[in-house]
């Protein structure tokens, strides 16, 4: 029987959004790379049962997972970084928390007794906890808790990380505090007040802090390490510069390199083994040779959002990394295109990218999008929203159906060429109730789909509630569109693409959820090849947009 897992705890100091979660990410990296089993959670403290009806513009992407739960964005970093395909058990939220106690209140499971925060909530958290350490059979579970210490919300689970030190063993936890050192421009100091008192406040809920990770923009100063080591009760070495990196996916080489690796192991006693980073450190090397630009348009609602689109990026990254080339993403606002511009806002592309997105606002812009792609023949992915607005334009400009839309979009259109799916549509509640996780396609022979993914059948995660409206298929095809996947199970539209175009691909699905720096998916791939050929070649411009803007 395998032992009961170690388990690292992580915190947020000073500021929010300093990097816990790419932080977590590296630590599973580099015990990875020590061979060890890893899993990683997020507690997220606020009362909202999961980010599914959050917007975007707020919170950034939701990420979904392979058994179809819509979680935090940094549930992406964890998979991108570990390689773990991890399920709803790796995001737990106050609101689900509260939620299964009221639940189990209203049942009388607790038998008319107070229920209150300490501790019927806190033995929920830690029941999650512990759950995911019995599941996952990792060596190591690392649990990030979201936001920063003193916030209200925080302190039920930061109360249930301190009792589950007592009820799995000190020998068994440790704990990793992430805080900001600010820097004072005017005298060019970096000052470590914010961040002693950040320890004071987690010192005073009963939790003491193994390793101190400290998040700057500038070098360490002399007597900086002592400093927070002597006033936040920390070893020396256990005090670690986490200076700003262009690369996110350097930090697990820094953080070895800052003996974070060795600290954690003698801490919980694990067993020392041999560190291998080197594919690592290639991915590293082949990133900074990547140095020949590719001019990428992504055509989104929510592009002043830094994080709505996170996995797409990282995405059409790790597919320029493997094609030696260095994206250049031109963050297109697609409520600000339309044809009176488009000439002019994506002159010079390489290609076109299209993400999700729900609701009417900036529609036009992304069917805008697929008409100059298809016209102009430059490479052309449509994820999930991006299907449905490439079929809506194929549809208006090329079956000449003027009215087609979505019913999402147009209740009344005469042409519903996007409609609903039967059993996801006009639920009362709006959350949890799409079409959510992995799913099969299989691949039409003979297609830049089955050519780039070189298998018959796989499966991708979906998020949508809107499908191919199959009553227009022989129409579609007839015209010259190819429905390259199809759901055996369901006999659902899941890719499109045309006949005679360079690559233009669309997916129902999310692919981006499954791509990885060293591995990146195989759409995304093929159309950074497609994008590439065009950068090489001397592809027409945007004259042949201007000839005609129905085809």
């Amino acid at each position: 029987m395998k032992p009961s897992p170690k388990y690292i705890f992580v915190t947020g100091g000073v500021v929010s959004g300093i990097g816990k979660g790419v932080t977590c990410a590296s630590i599973g990296r580099i015990l990875k790379a020590r061979r060890f089993e890893v899993s990683i959670m997020k507690l997220d403290p606020y009362i909202n049962v999961d980010p599914g009806t959050m917007s975007p513009a707020q919170h950034g992407e939701v990420f979904v997972t392979i058994d179809g739960a819509e979680t935090d964005l940094d549930l992406g970093h964890y998979e991108r970084f570990i390689d773990v395909p991890l399920t709803r058990a790796s995001n737990v939220t106050s609101g689900q928390v509260y939620e299964e106690v009221i639940k189990r209140e209203r049942r009388g499971d607790f038998l008319g007794g107070t229920i209150q925060v300490i501790p019927h909530v806190t033995d929920g958290i830690k029941r999650h906890v512990k759950r995911l350490g019995e599941e996952s059979e990792a060596d190591v579970v690392i649990v990030e808790v979201g936001g920063t210490v003193g916030d209200i919300e925080g302190l039920p689970f930061l109360e249930a990380l301190r009792q589950l030190r007592r009820e799995i063993g000190p020998e068994n936890v440790m704990y990793v505090h992430l805080t900001f050192l600010v820097h004072i421009g005017a005298t060019g100091e970096l000052k470590t007040k914010p961040t002693q008192h950040s320890v004071a406040t987690l010192r005073g809920i009963g939790i003491l802090p193994d390793i101190l990770a400290c998040r700057t923009d500038f070098p360490f100063q002399p007597g900086t390490r002592e400093k927070l080591a002597l006033f936040c009760d920390v070893e020396d070495e256990a005090v670690i510069p986490l200076e700003s990196v262009d690369n996110i996916y350097a930090v697990p080489l820094f953080l070895e390199e800052a003996g974070l690796g060795r600290i954690i192991t003698r801490k919980l006693s694990l067993p020392e083994r041999p560190v291998d980073l080197r594919s690592w450190q290639r991915l590293i090397d082949r990133m900074t040779d990547a140095t020949r630009p590719l001019d990428i348009a992504l055509v989104g609602k929510y592009v002043h959002a830094a994080d709505a689109y996170i996995s797409v990026e990282q995405a059409i990254r790790h597919a320029g990394i493997n094609n030696g080339q260095r994206p250049n993403i031109r963050w297109i606002d697609s409520e600000r295109l339309d044809a009176s511009n488009i000439d002019a806002v994506l002159a010079g592309v390489d290609g076109i990218v299209v993400p999700g997105g729900f609701g009417p606002r900036g529609i036009e812009g992304k069917v805008e999008a697929g008409r100059y792609a298809r016209v102009n023949n430059i490479p052309y992915l449509g994820l999930c929203l991006g299907l449905q607005t490439a079929v809506i334009e194929f549809a208006r400009n090329v079956l000449h159906l003027e009215s087609a839309n979505s019913i999402e979009f147009d209740a009344e259109t005469g042409d519903p060429v996007i409609w609903p799916m039967p059993d996801h549509y006009g639920a009362i509640d709006m959350g949890g109730t799409m079409r959510l996780g992995e799913q099969p396609c299989l691949l039409t022979p003979g297609t830049r789909a089955a050519a780039a993914y070189g298998v018959d059948l796989v499966n991708e995660r979906h998020r949508h509630r809107m499908e191919f409206n199959n009553d227009y298929r022989e129409r579609m095809t007839a015209a010259g569109m190819e429905l390259s996947g199809i759901n055996p199970d369901k006999d659902l539209v899941e890719i499109i693409e045309l006949h005679d175009h360079p690559w233009f691909v669309a997916v129902q699905f999310h692919p981006e959820f499954t791509s990885r720096p060293d591995a990146p998916h195989p759409l995304f791939d093929g159309f950074v090849k497609a994008a590439t050929a065009r950068s090489d070649s001397d592809a027409p411009g945007v004259e042949i947009a201007r000839q005609s803007s129905v085809s």
